[in-house]
């Protein structure tokens, strides 16, 4: 059982930059590749961007490809998104995922524990 909380969010003019964390419970985090998805109001939960156990591997959406980057500590459990660049269409929750597994997926349904997610609201 994983248990996922995500911080960071917050209201951030177009341009800018904030940084989601995502602190995961249990001592096998690093077991686990994990995930950043998001949803808008009245959309589907899309992916963001996934990174492998061990944070060799990562993977983006086109859409935050050489905007956003995603990284972890394993010693502290957390995974974090940095996002810079920000665009009001970048308005969305974020929720953190996790799936134990070695290898990276894009799919919602691929993954076993979510966040609560954290509003980001970009403002033009």
């Amino acid at each position: 059982q994983v248990q996922l909380v995500e911080s960071g969010g917050g209201l951030v003019q177009a341009g800018g930059s904030l940084r989601l964390s995502c602190a995961a419970s249990g001592r096998t985090f690093s077991w686990y590749a994990m995930g950043w998805f998001r949803q808008a109001p009245e959309s589907e939960r899309e992916f963001v961007a996934t990174i492998s156990w061990s944070g060799g591997r990562t993977y983006y959406a086109d859409s935050v490809k050489g905007r956003f980057s995603i990284s972890r500590d394993n010693a502290k459990n957390t995974v974090y998104l940095q996002m810079d660049s920000l665009k009001p269409e970048d308005t969305a929750v974020y929720y953190c995922a996790a799936r134990r597994d070695a290898r990276l997926f894009v799919d919602v349904e691929k993954y076993d524990y979510w966040g609560q997610g954290t509003q980001v609201t970009v403002s033009s």
